[in-house]
């Protein structure tokens, strides 16, 4: 008889784990910002972002990134440049908002896939197509149409936030990797074991 699998539960760590990464991509906006092309603001937020799905998985970092944008709608202050409100949610930033919580997700399924312990090629896959890819894809076209201008146009300005992106990409890799080694009980995670081949007997001769 096959039994399915248990449903994944939040207990009181993992809610309060995600209450601090909440706090980390807050904190992190406090240096604050520059905008580029349709007011659309550089920041270290998304490093955060990157962390929490890395760190914390897709469960417990989509609850982290959804703490945040909650504590935003509702007026806090918590975005880079000290914005916060529904305003943003309908501004040229909401597709970037709504990728952040798409992104950890995908971050976190890749870094953690198959319950196993998170290498560098795979936390820096997962950073990648999570805190960039995902985050651009939900981003542009919605800045697009709130903008009123073409999806080409828009995804040509964001050309400025590549090289940006690139390096949180690269230091949440090294991060996550000095975690690993250092203080694996940072992720709170049950690794799967590592199956190595059993070595051949030495001949008897």
């Amino acid at each position: 008889m096959i039994y399915p699998r248990p449903t994944p539960r939040l207990d009181t760590t993992d809610l309060a784990r995600a209450a601090v990464f909440a706090g980390v991509i807050a904190v992190l906006g406090l240096p604050g910002s520059f905008s580029v092309f349709g007011g659309v603001p550089i920041t270290a937020q998304t490093l955060g972002v990157m962390l929490a799905g890395a760190i914390l998985g897709p469960l417990v970092g989509a609850v982290s990134v959804a703490t945040l944008l909650a504590l935003v709608a509702l007026g806090l202050p918590l975005l880079a440049g000290g914005r916060g409100g529904a305003a943003v949610f309908v501004g040229p930033t909401s597709g970037y908002l709504i990728g952040w919580l798409v992104g950890v997700v995908i971050i976190g399924l890749i870094v953690h896939a198959g319950r196993r312990r998170p290498v560098w090629w795979r936390t820096f896959l997962g950073v990648f197509l999570g805190g960039v890819v995902a985050v651009y894809a939900c981003g542009i076209p919605l800045q697009s149409v709130i903008m009123r201008i073409g999806v080409d146009q828009a995804a040509l300005a964001n050309l400025a936030f590549v090289p940006g992106d690139l390096a949180k990409a690269i230091i949440a890799t090294v991060v996550v990797g000095a975690l690993v080694r250092g203080y694996p009980r940072a992720f709170r995670r049950v690794w799967a074991p590592r199956v190595t081949a059993p070595r051949e007997a030495a001949p008897v001769r």
